[in-house]
C-alpha cells in the first residue's frame, strides 16, 4: 500500500514538469486538459489508498488492543502477589498508548521513511548536481533526527515516571478525602501533589522543548533546502542544462523526500511514548506470565491442610509467618486470633491463594492452591478481606460476583445467609440499587454485609473472613454468627480472623498467632477459659501507676 501511495506522490512533480515543458511551450489546451484529468484521477487513487492504509493501521491498533486487553487485565489484577516489582506496571495504560499511536498519523510517517533514498535517486536522474545537494541535505536532517532520539529519550522517560507518580498521589488523596478533610490535611496533601505535578510539568517541558527544537529546525531546513534546489536548478536552467520544469519538479520531490522526516519528528513524542509502553508491556508479560493449568480438578469438599507454612508479603524477604501447621475438616470453624501485625491477614491471603508461600503448602482436598486455575478455584472460595470495597455496578451484581448469567436464587440465598436480604429489599431499587465506585452510597456496615453475601455466593467449600465484624452493629454480629453456624452445618470449612471474642462462639477451633508464629492450635473452650474477661488480641501488659485522685486505673 505504501509503495502505491509513494509512487502516486510523484504525480505532482511530473504534472508540473509536463506543464512547464509541454503545455507552456506548445500552448496546447487539449494537452493541458488531458494531463489535468489524469492528475486528478491519480490523486483520487492516492487519496483512496492513503485512506485504506490509515484504516488498516487503526484496525491493527484495535486488534492488538482486543487481543491483549483480556490477558493484561487478568494478569494485572492478579499481580498483587508479586509485590513492589509489579506496582510500576500499568499494562492497560500502556496498551492505550500503543493503540493511540497506531491510530494516529505516526505509523504512516514511518512507512514513508524508506522512500527517502528513492526520491533522492529520482532527483539524481534529473541532474547529479541537484542529487548531491539532496544527499547532503538528507544526511543533515537524518543526523538531526538521530540526535532528537538520543537527547529526548531520558526526558520522556522521566516525564512518564513523574506523571505516573503524580496520578497515584492524586488517586490516593481522592480515596482518603474524608480523612484529609476531617484532619485538616488538605493544604499539606495539595502541596505534596503540586510538588509532584510540578516535577512532571518540568520533565514534560524539557522533553517538549527538545522535540520542538528539532521539529522547528527540520521544518526550516527543509524549506531552505527546497529553495536551494530551486536556486541550483535556476542556475542550471540559465545555461540550459535543465528545463524550468525540471527545476520545479526537483524542488517538489525534495520537499516530498523530507516530508516523512518532518512528520516523524512532529510525531516523535508519541512514537517514543508508544515504544516505551510496548517495552513495558513486553516486560510485564515476561515477568508475570499467565498461569492456566490444564488439569481440571474436581470440586473440593473442604479438607484444608496447612503444612510448615513460611511466608511474607510479596516483594519482602522477611517472613511474617513462620511454621504454621494445622488441619481442618469440612464443617469445622477456625478462629485466628493474635495481636496486631501477628500475621492474621497474611494467613488469610495465603489460604485463598492470593499470595504464595516461601516454604510449606496450603492444600485444599490434597491439591496445593497453585495447582488450580484461579477461575476454577474462585467459585469454591468465599473471601472477605479486611479492607472491604464494592465494585461499580448494582448490589445484585456485586453479590453474584458479576457472573454473566446471574443466578437469582443463589444471590438471594447468599444475601439471606449474610442477614442482608431484608435490608436490601428496603432499598428503593432492591438488588438493582446502584453502587458507585467508592461505595459511598452505602454505610460501612452495609458494605461489609453485602461483601459477606458476595463471599457466600455460589456455595463455596472454604470461607475465609478477615475481620468480618469490623463495621457491624449488634444486629450484624448476630447475623454473622448465625451465618457461620449454618455454614458449618452445611459442612463448609470456615476460617475467621478476629479480635472479638463473640465471633469465637460460632467456631470450634482457635489458632493463636504472635509475631508470625503459631502459639497454639486447640479447641475453642480451652482458649476461652484462659482468656476470660481479657482482650483476646492484646492482653493487658501493666496498669498505669501514675494517676490523679479519683481517677480510675488505666489498662495499657
Amino acid at each position: 500500500m505504501s509503495v502505491l501511495i509513494n509512487l502516486l506522490m510523484l504525480t505532482g512533480p511530473i504534472y508540473m514538469l509536463q506543464i512547464y515543458d509541454r503545455v507552456l511551450s506548445s500552448k496546447s489546451t487539449p494537452t493541458l486538459i488531458a494531463i489535468t484529468l489524469l492528475m486528478i484521477a491519480l490523486f483520487a487513487c492516492m487519496w483512496f489508498f492513503d485512506r485504506v492504509r490509515s484504516r488498516i493501521a487503526t484496525r491493527i491498533g484495535t486488534e492488538i488492543d482486543d487481543e491483549l486487553n483480556g490477558p493484561a487485565f487478568t494478569t494485572w489484577i492478579n499481580q498483587g502477589r508479586f509485590g513492589a516489582i509489579a506496582e510500576r506496571h500499568k499494562p492497560l495504560n500502556d496498551l492505550g498508548q500503543v493503540r493511540s499511536f497506531l491510530s494516529g498519523p505516526g505509523p504512516t510517517a514511518i512507512f514513508d521513511l524508506p522512500w527517502i533514498p528513492i526520491y533522492v535517486g529520482v532527483i539524481f536522474l534529473l541532474h547529479w548536481t541537484l542529487g548531491v545537494i539532496a544527499v547532503i541535505g538528507t544526511i543533515i536532517i537524518i543526523i538531526a533526527a538521530i540526535l532528537n532520539e538520543l537527547t529526548t529519550r531520558k526526558p520522556l522517560e522521566d516525564s512518564h515516571k513523574t506523571r505516573r507518580h503524580s496520578i497515584e498521589v492524586a488517586e490516593t488523596a481522592y480515596r482518603n478525602a474524608d480523612v484529609i478533610n476531617a484532619l485538616g490535611m488538605s493544604e499539606a496533601v495539595q502541596n505534596r501533589w503540586l510538588s509532584d505535578n510540578h516535577a512532571y510539568s518540568n520533565a514534560t517541558l524539557e522533553s517538549g522543548d527538545r522535540v520542538n527544537e528539532f521539529s522547528v529546525f527540520s521544518k526550516s531546513f527543509r524549506m531552505a533546502l527546497q529553495s536551494g534546489i530551486l536556486g541550483a536548478g535556476a542556475a542550471l536552467a540559465i545555461v540550459q542544462i535543465i528545463t524550468p520544469g525540471t527545476m520545479i519538479a526537483a524542488s517538489i520531490i525534495m520537499g516530498r523526500a523530507l516530508a516523512p522526516v518532518q512528520s516523524a519528528l512532529s510525531q516523535w513524542k508519541g512514537y517514543a511514548n508508544a515504544k516505551q509502553a510496548y517495552q513495558r508491556l513486553d516486560e510485564f508479560f515476561l515477568l508475570f506470565p499467565a498461569s492456566d493449568p490444564e488439569l481440571k480438578l474436581p470440586a473440593p469438599v473442604g479438607h484444608l491442610k496447612v503444612e510448615n507454612l513460611h511466608a511474607a508479603p510479596p516483594g519482602s524477604q522477611t517472613p511474617t509467618l513462620k511454621g504454621i501447621d494445622f488441619t481442618l475438616e469440612p464443617g469445622q470453624g477456625l478462629g485466628v486470633i493474635g495481636p496486631a501485625a501477628s500475621g492474621k491477614s497474611t494467613l488469610a491471603r495465603l489460604l485463598v491463594g492470593l499470595w504464595m508461600p516461601f516454604n510449606g503448602s496450603v492444600r485444599l482436598d490434597a491439591a496445593t492452591l497453585d495447582q488450580w486455575n484461579p477461575e476454577d478455584l474462585g467459585p469454591h472460595i468465599g473471601y472477605l478481606p479486611q479492607r472491604v470495597e464494592l465494585m461499580h455496578g448494582t448490589i445484585g451484581e456485586n453479590i453474584s460476583r458479576f457472573a454473566p448469567e446471574k443466578d437469582s436464587d443463589a444471590m438471594i440465598k447468599a444475601a439471606t445467609a449474610a442477614g442482608v436480604h431484608e435490608l436490601i429489599l428496603k432499598m428503593e431499587k432492591g438488588y438493582d440499587t446502584p453502587v458507585d465506585v467508592n461505595g459511598t452510597s452505602l454505610s460501612g456496615g452495609q458494605i461489609q454485609r453485602i461483601a459477606l453475601a458476595r463471599a457466600l455466593y455460589g456455595d463455596p467449600a472454604l470461607i475465609v473472613l478477615d475481620e468480618p465484624n469490623a463495621n457491624l452493629d449488634v444486629e450484624g454480629d448476630v447475623a454473622l454468627a448465625n451465618a457461620i453456624l449454618k455454614l458449618r452445618e452445611q459442612k463448609k470449612t470456615v476460617i475467621v480472623m478476629t479480635h472479638r471474642p463473640s465471633v469465637l462462639e460460632s467456631l470450634d477451633m482457635v489458632l493463636m498467632l504472635n509475631e508470625g508464629q503459631q502459639v497454639a492450635f486447640r479447641p475453642r473452650e480451652d482458649v476461652l477459659d484462659q482468656s476470660k474477661d481479657r482482650k483476646l488480641s492484646e492482653p493487658p501488659k501493666r496498669i498505669a501507676s501514675s494517676r490523679g485522685p479519683n481517677q480510675p486505673f488505666v489498662v495499657v
